[in-house]
């Protein structure tokens, strides 16, 4: 046996549900020591603002900075690294960046209202957050789609100032992310990283202004930070390892499918791609795909990890099963690759994102197709939505009363207050009552 062969599991064996909840649990939870870590962090970021930040930054990106001037990136060093990148790249990031922000300038909700027969006005007022902290991560990792895919829907939204940090571990700055910076329209950037980077965010520094909501990608620390500093500012999501569900009849290239699945495998080891398909002997090809194609992957050892560990092979009898299960992983990622995808989406109740058809692959989702890449995982698609331009607006409720509105909705306002107990409500209902 194969150590890149991944659990096989088939609808029609009795422990099938009970086997699909086992593969399918995550549980994203800091252990004591990381949320203790965490909550100190916070505790000092709220005490000593900037000063303690710098001493954060010296300790664990192994810098040695003096002030918060050495860790703001100037307009000139953003500008300047767009300038650094080869044009190839830099004409790739405005061609990604012009695609997701006319993707999600469909997002935009306006304003309405409403006037009833007596004159009283009912409606809804949409305003932008004043503004967004986007963390992104640091160090070998480079994210400049993740920089895209979280600043232009808030820049969409109308969001006054977004303010990025990257911690840039011995003072390493990634032309990239920078340049994605740039062309996404992000205000300021600070070189800091952890949770204090989501502490300052949240409560401010002598430096750093306060944000209304912190959205991006982080590790545990940064994660945990979230968690901790919600309600006090809004969040994205707290993101649990890359998934991905793979619908096939059997009649795509199985080297195609085997490296959609490798696609998420490589995320890291706890990062989770199932194949779904009713032809038993499709499975058999895609698992010998997934052999032949492994030796030659950069980060194979990641993907035969991630495989192992938290990969399956399901054998449905027909695609209305395969449905079925799809809409119970509720998958972050799902493609369809299959005859008629449009008809068979419309049966998809959960899932982040849709990709629809034999050429459609995931990856082009997560760069250049428009759609946000920001997505909900560990099965929350149940009751979550990808990120958009929608999480960086809120809406007001709008009532105006007429006199005669006012004395009919009075009448009613009263009985209901008392019923209450609440004669305050009901009196202040009861001025407005015509004799």
């Amino acid at each position: 046996m194969s150590d890149a062969n991944i659990k096989q599991l088939s609808t029609s064996e009795t422990d099938f549900w009970s086997e699909l909840d086992q593969l399918l649990a995550w549980e994203s939870v800091s252990d004591d020591k990381v949320f203790n870590t965490v909550r100190d962090i916070i505790a000092r970021v709220r005490k000593d603002g900037d000063k303690a930040l710098i001493e954060f930054t010296n300790q664990f990106d192994r810098m040695s900075v003096t002030d918060m001037a050495q860790l703001k990136v100037s307009s000139e060093e953003i500008e300047a690294a767009a300038k650094n990148i080869d044009k190839e790249t830099y004409a790739a990031l405005q061609k990604a960046a012009d695609r997701v922000r006319q993707y999600h300038d469909k997002q935009k909700t306006e304003s309405w209202s409403y006037t009833e027969a007596d004159g009283t006005v009912l409606g809804q007022q949409v305003t932008p957050l004043d503004r967004v902290g986007l963390y992104v991560p640091g160090g070998k990792a480079a994210y400049p789609s993740s920089v895209l895919m979280n600043a232009i829907p808030a820049k969409v939204a109308g969001v006054e100032e977004v303010v990025m940090v990257v911690p840039t571990p011995d003072g390493q700055k990634n032309d990239l992310v920078l340049a994605a910076a740039n062309v996404a329209g992000v205000d300021t950037v600070y070189t800091i990283g952890g949770a204090q980077a989501v502490a300052a965010l949240a409560y401010g520094t002598q430096t750093i202004p306060a944000v209304d909501k912190i959205v991006g990608p982080g590790n545990i620390f940064v994660a945990t930070a979230k968690s901790m500093v919600f309600g006090k500012v809004g969040i994205d999501m707290i993101a649990g390892p890359s998934e991905i569900a793979v619908v096939c009849d059997g009649k795509t290239d199985p080297d195609w499918i085997a490296m959609d699945l490798f696609s998420q495998a490589e995320h890291d080891e706890d990062a989770q791609s199932i194949l779904i398909s009713p032809d038993r002997n499709f499975l058999a090809k895609v698992q010998a795909s997934v052999e032949n194609l492994l030796v030659d992957m950069p980060r194979a050892e990641i993907i035969r990890a991630s495989l192992k560990g938290r990969g399956a092979f399901i054998n449905v009898k027909d695609m209305d099963e395969a449905i079925e299960v799809v809409n119970y992983i509720a998958p972050e990622h799902l493609e369809l690759s299959i005859d008629d995808p449009q008809a068979w989406s419309k049966k998809v109740k959960h899932a982040g994102a849709i990709f629809m058809g034999r050429y459609t692959a995931e990856a082009l989702g997560d760069y250049c197709a428009g759609p946000n890449h920001v997505l909900p995982t560990s099965r929350t698609a149940r009751y979550s939505s990808p990120l958009g331009v929608y999480d960086f607006q809120k809406r007001s409720s709008l009532i105006m009363c007429s006199a005669e509105g006012a004395s009919e909705l009075g009448k009613t306002a009263s009985v209901l207050a008392h019923g209450e107990g609440l004669t305050a409500h009901a009196r202040s209902a009861e001025y407005r009552i015509k004799d």
